[in-house]
């Protein structure tokens, strides 16, 4: 592998371990603290909401300024936003500084993935697009295996302000990789003539791409439901192990753990088997809904494992679905700000799913919310083939009645 691949792809796995170190420990500290489901989800909702607000205009700026510069700020500034946190609970105390940074460094986290989704494409040109993002994401998804893993094994030897700075030097860590790579790297990024205005003229030009695009609409749509899974998983893992089956934590780190392998071992196939779009699109959907309804009914650990590794491994492959379409369709000069707007719009149902957790679990139980929110995705999912298939049916139909 060229030096320059290796370097970004050591970059990505850094920054994602750090990451998923702070979104494990985040929900599980809470509800160790509280031993509460509610407040664990209140705390998820805190933690995410602000990463998804910031997308929009995270892809303006991608558009408009170098997005290896940007990668580079949103890398040294979660190192020193780590740093601050822990130098705020010496003083003070608390578990909120944690949430707080979980929170700040999701916006940051956000301006990192925007940049690199504008960058890829370059970076990699002689590889399709689908492969590209399959063996990106294979980095991205070994971040996540090790993740609760050595969250897990930093929790056991020291607290969690100690793994904060753990987190901090990954960061930075990751920052160095990007240097190696920006030395060895021979790409040039193609620059578009951007408007003065980073706020409103990047929302309408977006939102005016998602109007007049039919593909754009389904896939908004089939995301939606996705995230509703995905975030209720999220925001209920720790409490379903932890609380409704009484395993340990230590289970806990190898059930994430076992959930990324799986998720690797898809994108291995995705980077080795050429799929159609709309097959990657149905499987990874049905494959998601089907492991929501068995985790909202397993009466065992062993069932909710079997939906859990459903959920988390065949998500990215609607990933790689999603992401295809939209590079596919989107106009390159517009593409960061589109992308913003379009992942914002996916991705408010997680923190969605969490807040619905943190209502409903303590009159209902988890098990509920997670069924009520799997029959949801399952019902958009089909308005959205609907849909769309009558407006496939109507194009065509209009394009024959030219022709005559």
């Amino acid at each position: 592998m060229r030096k320059d691949y290796l370097a970004f792809f050591i970059s990505l796995f850094l920054s994602r371990l750090a990451d998923q170190i702070l979104l494990f420990i985040v929900p599980l500290v809470v509800f160790q603290t509280t031993n509460s489901a509610s407040w664990a989800g209140l705390a998820f909702f805190v933690e995410s909401l602000p990463r998804f607000l910031a997308f929009p205009l995270c892809g303006a700026l991608c558009d408009k300024f170098s997005p290896i510069r940007i990668l580079h700020i949103s890398q040294v500034y979660r190192a020193l936003l780590c740093v601050l946190a822990v130098g705020l609970y010496a003083v003070f105390g608390g578990i909120a500084w944690l949430v707080v940074l979980s929170a700040l460094c999701g916006v940051l986290t956000t301006q990192g993935i925007m940049a690199r989704e504008v960058l890829m494409p370059h970076i990699f040109q002689h590889y399709s697009y689908t492969k590209t993002l399959s063996y990106s994401q294979i980095a991205d998804q070994t971040g996540l295996v090790l993740g609760p893993l050595v969250a897990a094994l930093l929790l056991e030897v020291s607290a969690w302000h100690w793994v904060v700075l753990w987190v901090a030097g990954l960061f930075l860590l990751a920052d160095l990789s990007m240097l190696v790579w920006q030395r060895f790297s021979r790409i040039t990024l193609e620059v578009f003539e951007q408007h003065q205005d980073i706020w409103l003229q990047p929302l309408r030009i977006a939102f005016r791409h998602i109007r007049e695009l039919a593909e754009l609409k389904k896939i908004i749509t089939l995301a939606v439901g996705v995230n509703l899974i995905v975030g209720v998983t999220l925001a209920t893992s720790a409490a379903m192990v932890l609380g409704q089956y009484s395993a340990g934590k230590d289970d806990y780190a190898v059930l994430q753990a076992a959930g990324a392998v799986t998720t690797i071992v898809i994108l291995f196939f995705l980077a080795r088997v050429v799929l159609p779009l709309r097959v990657l699109g149905g499987v990874a959907y049905s494959m998601l809904a089907a492991g929501a309804f068995i985790s909202a009914l397993s009466p065992n650990l062993a069932g909710y494992v079997l939906g859990f590794l459903l959920i988390v491994g065949f998500d990215k492959m609607f990933n790689v679905y999603m992401r295809s379409i939209r590079q596919r369709v989107i106009p390159p000069q517009d593409f960061g700000k589109t992308v913003g707007v379009i992942t914002l719009l996916n991705n408010l149902s997680q923190p969605l799913a969490g807040l619905l957790v943190a209502l409903l679990a303590a009159p209902l139980g988890t098990q509920r919310v997670i069924l009520i929110l799997a029959v949801l995705a399952t019902l958009l999912g089909v308005a959205a083939l609907w849909w769309f298939a009558r407006v496939r049916n109507a194009h065509a139909t209009s394009i024959l009645e030219t022709e005559q």
